[in-house]
């Protein structure tokens, strides 16, 4: 099933697909253009520290960055070599294995973005 957009009658969402890219029509995943949109926010970069749900081993969880596609993930890749830990973008944020709040709280405002620590 598709659904549509009342205002100019393009898909932006298919059930065998997700969501849609409004240049090429092709799911976000698999763009072409990569005119993928970056996830509405406001503006602020979050850095927090999780371990629910993951058997105890501790995340920094990184929210809001304001790239999307391929500059993302070239992104994280200099986020993973600045902490010596792995990582991964799940869904619209950014996990780095371990504690590195106050490794990436600098390095983040260094890149000109209004960076806060959330949680605990």
């Amino acid at each position: 099933m598709i659904g549509f957009h009342d205002d100019d009658c393009r898909p932006v969402y298919s059930s065998e697909k997700g969501r849609l890219c409004p240049q090429c029509g092709e799911a976000i995943k698999q763009c072409r253009c990569q005119a993928a949109p970056v996830a509405p926010g406001d503006g602020i970069v979050r850095i927090s520290f999780e371990t629910k749900g993951r058997k105890g081993k501790g995340v920094t969880v990184i929210r809001g960055i304001p790239l999307a596609g391929a500059d993302l993930k070239g992104f994280v890749k200099t986020l993973k070599k600045q902490c010596g830990s792995g990582g991964a973008v799940k869904q619209e944020s950014v996990e780095i294995q371990g504690d590195h709040r106050s490794k990436l709280l600098p390095y983040l405002q260094k890149q000109g973005w209004k960076v806060k620590l959330s949680g605990g």
